[in-house]
């Protein structure tokens, strides 16, 4: 059955080949690959963007910044009109906003996962976790999940 996909930073990474974020690269775009014939649906939540986009302004080159930058700038205008294949979710007003704001203390103070005991849940994070609980109240006869490298992350894909 085909899956709801919200797309994590740690794989959006990859299927740009971002340099030093694209160890995963091959086995993302065969998974990838196999998810799209299967008929899951993507989506890319404003926090990957957001992440992604921080990602790009750490490269050393400026030159590949730019590359990258208008790399990630075509994924997302694409997204944006359903010629990708995935599509951005949307971005949240101000009063959803201000739900995650208000859950971010209890999740930031909390341990991240076991492995990770000195760090709690970052915002960022936390706006993916909140759009996924909302899509399966939304589509309570979907499997919505998150994909993830991380771990972490991943502990919350259901």
């Amino acid at each position: 059955m085909p899956e709801i996909v919200l797309l994590d930073t740690s794989v959006f990474l990859n299927l740009l080949a971002m340099p030093g974020f694209s160890q995963a690269k091959e086995e993302i775009l065969e998974v990838f690959q196999q998810r799209v014939e299967k008929g899951d649906s993507f989506l890319l939540p404003m926090a990957t963007i957001w992440e992604t986009g921080n990602h790009v302004a750490r490269l050393p080159d400026g030159r590949i910044r730019r590359i990258h930058a208008e790399n990630l700038v075509r994924m997302v205008e694409q997204a944006f009109d359903g010629k990708a294949p995935f599509r951005a979710t949307y971005f949240p007003d101000r009063d959803v906003f201000r739900s995650w704001l208000k859950a971010f203390p209890d999740h930031a103070q909390r341990s991240k996962s076991a492995q990770k005991l000195r760090e709690g849940v970052s915002l960022g994070d936390l706006s993916i976790i909140q759009e996924c609980e909302q899509l399966r109240r939304l589509h309570p006869m979907s499997k919505v999940v998150i994909w993830s490298l991380d771990a972490d992350m991943a502990a919350w894909a259901g």
